[in-house]
C-alpha cells in the first residue's frame, strides 16, 4: 500500500486536495493502523488526491496539555503548524478526534488555521457527492451501536455524520443508554489513556462497554482509535472479544465496499 507524501507530491510541483493526519495511534499502534489502513483503501477508491507528512508528522501535542505541560504543547503544535504552514496546506482530514479537537481549536491561536474535518464528516461528504458508493450487503440487518468520542461529539458537535454512515450500510442503527450529549466518555480522554485509573467502583470502559452489550449490538462501532482500545478491552474482559467485534467506521465502508 503506497501512500505518497507531500515532500513527493511538492516535488513533482502538485498539491493535494486532503492532507490525511495519521495520528501517534494511527502511525505506531497496531490495532489503530488497521483503522488507517482502512481510511486509506478508501481514500484511493475514491480517486481524491490526498497526501501525508510521514515522517515530517509529529504529535499534534494533545497528550502533553490534557496533562497540564502547555508548554510541551504548545513546543509540539508550533513545530507542526511551521510544517503545515510551510506547504501551505488548507485542508485536514483525521481518524482521531484528539488531532481533529486540537488542529481544529487550538492551532488558530499559535498561527495554524485550517479547515479540519473528521474523517466521519469527509466520508459523509464524499458520499453525498458520489465519490463513494456504499453498499450494506454484508451489514444489512446487522444491529450496530456507535460510541460518540468525547473530542468528536460533545467537544465538536458531531454526532450525525457518523450514524447516517451506519445508516446507509443497511444496518440497524441502536442507542445505547447514554448517546450523544449524554455520551459517556470511555475512558481514555484528557490523558486517561495513558494512566491507571483513579480508585472507584468500576472501570468507566468496563461502565460503557455493559451499556454496549445491553443493547444487544452484532458490533460496537468507533470513530476514534483510543475509544476502539478501551472498549475492545472492555469487551474482552466480559470474555465476548469472539462474539463481538469494535470496529471504525472505515472498517465499516472498507468492509462493506470489499476494498
Amino acid at each position: 500500500m503506497n501512500v505518497i507524501t507531500l515532500a513527493d507530491l511538492t516535488a513533482q510541483g502538485k498539491k493535494p486536495d486532503v492532507l490525511f493526519w495519521v495520528g501517534c495511534a494511527g502511525s505506531f499502534d497496531e490495532r489503530a493502523k488497521k483503522i488507517t489502513k482502512a481510511f486509506v483503501k478508501i481514500l484511493n477508491n475514491s480517486g481524491i488526491s490526498y497526501a501525508v507528512l510521514g515522517p515530517e508528522e509529529s504529535c499534534t501535542g494533545d497528550p502533553a496539555k490534557r496533562s497540564g505541560n502547555e508548554f510541551l504543547f504548545q513546543m509540539q503544535a508550533m513545530a507542526n503548524i511551521e510544517v503545515l504552514n510551510s506547504y501551505k496546506i488548507t485542508k485536514i482530514v483525521t481518524t482521531c478526534p484528539h488531532c481533529f479537537n486540537t488542529l481544529k481549536n487550538e492551532y488558530p491561536e499559535l498561527g495554524g488555521s485550517y479547515e479540519v474535518e473528521h474523517h466521519t464528516q469527509f466520508l459523509k461528504k464524499l458520499l453525498n457527492e458520489g465519490k463513494i458508493k456504499i453498499q450494506g450487503g454484508v451489514f444489512k440487518g446487522k444491529r450496530i451501536t456507535f460510541h460518540d468520542p468525547c473530542y468528536l461529539g460533545r467537544a465538536n458537535n458531531v454526532y450525525e455524520a457518523p450514524r447516517d454512515l451506519i445508516k446507509k450500510l443497511d444496518a440497524e442503527l441502536i442507542e445505547m443508554k447514554n448517546c450523544k450529549s449524554k455520551g459517556l466518555c470511555c475512558g481514555a480522554g484528557g490523558a486517561q489513556m495513558f494512566k491507571e485509573p483513579e480508585k472507584g467502583n468500576k472501570d468507566i470502559n468496563i461502565k460503557r462497554t455493559e451499556q454496549a452489550i445491553n443493547v444487544k449490538p452484532d458490533i460496537i462501532a468507533a470513530g476514534c482509535p483510543f475509544c476502539n482500545t478501551m472498549m475492545s478491552d472492555g469487551v474482552k474482559s466480559k470474555e465476548k472479544e469472539n462474539i463481538l467485534p469494535v470496529k471504525d467506521i472505515a472498517e465499516l465502508i472498507a468492509e462493506a465496499k470489499d476494498l
